[in-house]
């Protein structure tokens, strides 16, 4: 699971959804053009509800691995529709390339 940090507060959501919410801003922001989004979040109850993101040029989403126990609200769904709209402004950009051997950033030893 992972948490976005936008506007000063915490949100969970899963793995997928969190980076399909990045790729589809980084994709507005290239645009210089915004939108808003609902995605499936996990609330400090431990249930999932949404969240409505307004993304673009000048957002600050910061995602970052946390570890829980809390299912994560997998909506396979919501990524379709987050990569369908990130394909409309880059129609050649693929849900599954990956990133030039110059840009692979791995922190991990």
């Amino acid at each position: 699971m992972k948490a976005l940090i936008y506007a000063g507060s915490e949100f969970l959501t899963s793995d997928a959804i969190a980076d399909a919410l990045l790729e589809y801003g980084a994709a507005l922001a290239e645009g210089r053009t915004g939108a808003t989004v609902e995605i499936p979040i996990v609330d400090a109850a431990g249930k999932v509800t949404t969240a409505v993101f307004l993304v673009g040029p000048a957002s600050q989403i910061v995602a970052r691995e946390v570890v829980t126990d809390l299912a994560e609200p997998d909506r396979l769904e919501v990524v379709e529709h987050l990569e369908a709209l990130t394909r409309r402004l880059h129609p050649t950009a693929r849900a599954d390339t990956e990133a030039p051997p110059d840009m692979d950033w791995s922190w991990e030893s």
